[in-house]
């Protein structure tokens, strides 16, 4: 994963990404093809200088260093706390003593929840102590907590069909995984919907492949107009129990207490480091990972390596002596698992200056073996980077997907900038 992000933003800042939005009025913009995929090939010394630095030289494994040394010291990073903000002001002095240019933080607010203590015991059909995280900007129970019957669905669908048994229910749902884009929807959309057919609580099944009796927790989403009600993630395991219990028709209560808690939105920033381009500075390409993470697990992998492979980036081009023709902009974004809201603001600030955006790229689906690139953009621009992939034929990492997207760099596709 390094050594493809590094050789690809090594290189990209030498073409014209042409998506229809970033188009410019110099001499690139009116190339040949076959003149641009000429002058990418002659950038193959570039490219196995910056992959045998990262792979082979001193830069190995510095990255995983570096990110070690964050998450060991500062742990955790949910939006609005403190550990966060820790966060931010060290790689702020990081980026500063690496010697990257224009280093600074852009300051936005951001959503400030706290989890709390929360349980979910079973009292029928036996007693039975359950796993349960929170969903991120649930409210919380009653001291006393909810006591209900439970209401088993595995769908959307199903829940309509018996909305008349919701009504003062605790709703769970089993729905089948699918993929993550598609089962993710019950997670976020799962207690409006149980509220709008009058249920007091929601417990979805995890959104994930598969389980060792693990909940996983995550962004949940209120509705305007329709009644806020707690929720909260279980196990695979525990839903397809109570799955197989309502099946045999047996009756299940649950006593659910969550004290979870809103408060103000708080103070944070977006962290910006950059190299600034020797021909067109203006125009950037923007390279980023999220800084935040959820309360219950470092952060080391969503999105820690994203973060700091990007860092990674800038750090080996500046050690091998290049200068860029594009300015090369890292973006450390904050608090991105409440929906990009670091991000949202960031485009807010800079969608004026959007046609001097050649690529946007955002690394948050874990820092595994790389087999290439997710792209988004215009046929012309694909051809490009299909170009710049066959640098990446030492390590025979020249694949080119499609649907290239991420929370924090969707408002850019959107409006028409390559990713």
């Amino acid at each position: 994963m390094e050594f493809l992000l590094f050789t690809f933003v090594g290189v990209v800042h030498l073409l014209s990404l042409s998506s229809g939005k970033s188009i410019y009025k110099n001499d690139i913009s009116r190339r040949t093809f076959q003149e641009i995929k000429e002058e990418i090939a002659s950038y193959g010394d570039v490219a196995k200088a910056i992959i045998d630095l990262a792979v082979y030289g001193k830069a190995q494994n510095r990255s995983y260093e570096r990110l070690a040394l964050l998450v060991d010291t500062v742990g955790p990073r949910p939006s609005g706390s403190r550990s966060l903000e820790k966060a931010i002001q060290i790689m702020y002095q990081n980026l500063r003593e690496d010697g990257l240019e224009n280093v600074h933080l852009e300051p936005v607010k951001i959503p400030h929840w706290e989890r709390g203590e929360e349980s979910a015991v079973m009292l029928e059909p036996r007693i039975h102590r359950m796993a349960i995280l929170g969903l991120g900007s649930s409210i919380g129970t009653p001291p006393e907590g909810i006591t209900a019957e439970v209401l088993v669905v595995t769908s959307f669908e199903e829940l309509q069909r018996r909305a008349p048994e919701a009504r003062g229910k605790i709703v769970v749902y089993n729905q089948p995984y699918v993929n993550y884009s598609t089962t993710v929807q019950y997670r976020v959309q799962g207690a409006v919907e149980a509220a709008k057919v009058g249920a007091l609580a929601s417990l979805i099944r995890s959104v994930a492949s598969f389980s060792i009796y693990s909940p996983h927790t995550g962004i949940q989403e209120y509705q305007d107009g329709v009644p806020k009600i707690p929720t909260a993630c279980i196990t695979v395991e525990d839903a397809e129990m109570m799955s197989r219990m309502a099946s045999r028709g047996n009756r299940i209560v649950i006593q659910l207490k969550m004290g979870a808690k809103n408060y103000p939105d708080a103070d944070s920033f977006n962290t910006v480091a950059e190299i600034i381009g020797s021909k067109y500075p203006e125009q950037v390409v923007l390279v980023s990972g999220h800084l935040d993470s959820w309360d219950v697990g470092q952060g080391a992998m969503d999105d820690g390596g994203g973060a700091f492979i990007s860092w990674e980036a800038l750090s080996l081009i500046k050690d091998l002596g290049l200068r860029p023709k594009r300015t090369l902009r890292l973006v450390l974004w904050t608090a991105e698992e409440q929906g990009g809201v670091g991000a949202f603001q960031y485009y807010l600030l800079h969608q004026a200056n959007i046609s001097n955006y050649s690529l946007v790229m955002e690394s948050d689906l874990g820092t595994f073996l790389p087999s290439g690139l997710q792209f988004t953009g215009s046929d012309k621009a694909r051809a490009i980077v299909e170009e710049v992939m066959r640098l990446l034929q030492p390590v025979n990492v020249t694949r080119v997907f499609r649907a290239g997207e991420g929370t924090d760099i969707n408002f850019w596709i959107q409006a028409g900038v390559p990713a």
